[in-house]
């Protein structure tokens, strides 16, 4: 790997290092982009391509009064290419932004190899460099050099916690018979969601089953520290017989065509591409083993011959003690010319990857141009994402995805539907004055 002294090192071609290599390349910045895809695959990726989604293809709410949909508002705002390139691939999807992954990475790969600024490079690199302004972008699958190496450069254990991967299944395997499409609350025959429908006695079955399946088990140097947004199916079962219909399983707002009734229990399953060809099972993200998954996951009424296209998986996700080793800026305390960003900056989610890299490139890019790099407003949601990472007492640190709880209390107290919108007419007042003044 060539250090550069004028130009920027990006490490990482996921989510976060796309995002950040096309915020500083648009700022005159010369970038070097290094993704070690198809030379070397992590064991969840399978796409060559730049930013490539693996656990799901839901960015998440797309409403402005929710959280997640704010941050991406102020994503759309700043000028963010994946936010940009996620609205050309949607897919329906209710109220989220949902992708049609495949034509997402292509799309990105494309932009991003063609911006006469940024040259890709297919390597793996296997040392940080000493003498550059570099952004590590790797994502929750940092390869072993590397991360220890920043190991051994922050100086402190890695905190770590396991991802599940949901399956996704062949839309012509689905039996529309006992699927019905409605989304949660909306006219029945209507929606963005298949449903599949359980009574109490095949709930019970199919919860019993899973506690018994048998699962991947962590190697002995490894233990379970899971994040709670994304809790495996079975994990969720394991601490009490209702969770799961009270959870991801839950059948509020949803009424079977056949019993005109609501159901005990329902699963929920989303459209995966622009096509319609695949279903992605909505919160079940699983650490079974792959024939248990097809043995368990065939009980669910509809999918007696689902032909799954991606079955489950889970993989490490490794992410560093962000309170006590990076800046608000997402520089290394002890080496500023060292940005982290993406997952292993400690936040967790494909839209607050996104946000950690835009911010990191912007700052990058700045310090390059001899500029003060800058903080966004505590009343933002990148703003309070940074504070989360960096004033979290380290203790208790945990990757967490943008809520409004970690936004500064409004001054007055509302009704929770108001609540959001002041939450965003706050934050989006706050963003566009940001914005201004970088």
């Amino acid at each position: 790997m060539t250090s550069r002294q004028i130009t920027l090192n990006i490490i990482g071609g996921g989510l976060a290092g796309c995002e950040a290599a096309w915020q500083a390349a648009n700022r005159g910045i010369t970038v070097y982009l290094y993704e070690m895809k198809p030379v070397k695959f992590s064991p969840a990726h399978r796409n060559p391509g730049l930013a490539e989604l693996v656990c799901s293809n839901s960015f998440r709410s797309n409403a402005v009064n929710s959280a997640a949909g704010l941050l991406k508002e102020e994503m759309r705002l700043a000028g963010s290419l994946l936010m940009k390139v996620a609205e050309e691939t949607r897919v329906p999807a209710g109220k989220a932004l949902a992708v049609d992954r495949k034509r997402f990475s292509q799309e990105i790969t494309a932009l991003i190899e063609k911006h006469p600024s940024i040259h890709v490079i297919r390597e793996e690199v296997t040392s940080l460099p000493t003498n550059s302004i570099t952004i590590l972008a790797t994502g929750p699958l940092t390869s072993k050099a590397l991360s220890g190496e920043l190991k051994s450069l922050v100086g402190e254990e890695y905190l770590y916690f396991y991802d599940a991967i949901a399956p996704i299944i062949l839309a012509d395997s689905i039996d529309y018979q006992v699927a019905f499409r409605q989304s949660r609350y909306g006219p029945p025959g209507e929606g963005d969601y298949l449903n599949c429908p359980m009574d109490e006695a095949t709930y019970l079955e199919f919860v019993s089953a899973m506690l018994s399946g048998e699962k991947v088990p962590l190697r002995q140097f490894e233990r379970a520290a899971y994040f709670e947004g994304c809790l495996p199916i079975e994990v969720m079962a394991e601490r009490g017989v209702d969770t799961l219909r009270f959870g991801p399983m839950k059948p509020v707002g949803l009424v079977d065509p056949r019993s005109h009734r609501e159901p005990y229990a329902v699963v929920q399953l989303r459209q995966e591409d622009i096509d319609g060809s695949m279903y992605n099972m909505v919160g079940f993200q699983t650490k079974l083993k792959w024939r248990e998954q097809e043995r368990i996951f065939r009980m669910i009424p509809g999918l007696e011959r689902a032909e799954f296209v991606r079955l489950g998986s889970i993989h490490r996700n490794t992410f560093v003690c962000a309170p006590k080793v990076l800046r608000p800026t997402l520089q290394l305390k002890n080496r500023p010319g060292l940005f982290l960003a993406g997952q292993v900056s400690g936040v967790e989610g494909y839209i607050e990857s996104t946000a950690m890299g835009w911010l990191a490139g912007i700052n990058a890019a700045r310090i390059i141009n001899s500029l003060e790099p800058v903080i966004p407003p505590r009343e933002t949601a990148h703003g309070a994402l940074i504070n989360h990472i960096t004033r979290t007492n380290p203790e208790r640190f945990q990757p967490m995805n943008v809520n409004f709880g970690l936004l500064p209390r409004l001054k007055k107290r509302l009704p929770k539907r108001a609540r959001g919108e002041a939450y965003a007419a706050r934050a989006i007042d706050a963003w566009k004055d940001f914005l201004r003044k970088i």
